[in-house]
């Protein structure tokens, strides 16, 4: 009876905070415990995996509040990162054309599109570094 009882106490943490070693702490239970159950019992796993779920959705929700939040601060880094991940005019882009009749790449232009993304992710890193420094600067 104990154990059931434990299970549906980590269950409902999950739900709350969906981050395992929270769960455990909370209800006093080990992770090898947890993760014993995770295997042994399928239907343990699915309501795991089901809390789990419920607990990822809630902290979007909080999260997004939070962001909104910030936004109506009118923080430059919230109101950014919306734009980049909301609308499609401020998002990065790689933009890759072919012909139809597809071609095997040889190994050099396999080299060559790998150094290629490598400087693009090098460039986009350097850019938003330079937009905080900025930012930074502009609010002291």
């Amino acid at each position: 009876m104990k154990r059931n009882k434990s299970k549906d106490k980590v269950l409902e943490e999950l739900k709350k905070v969906p981050i395992i070693q929270v769960a455990c702490e909370k209800t006093g239970i080990s992770r090898n415990t947890f993760y014993r159950w995770k295997k042994e019992i399928k239907s343990f796993s699915k309501e795991v995996d089901k809390s789990m779920e419920e607990g990822v959705a809630l902290m979007n929700d909080i999260t997004e509040s939070q962001l909104l939040s910030m936004i109506k601060d009118r923080d430059f880094r919230a109101i950014s990162f919306w734009l980049r991940h909301r609308n499609d005019n401020y998002k990065n882009k790689i933009e890759v054309t072919t012909k139809e009749d597809f071609e095997e790449l040889s190994p050099s232009q396999i080299n060559v599109v790998k150094q290629a993304l490598k400087l693009a992710k090098m460039t986009q890193i350097k850019s938003i570094k330079n937009i905080n420094k900025k930012y930074e600067s502009n609010n002291k």
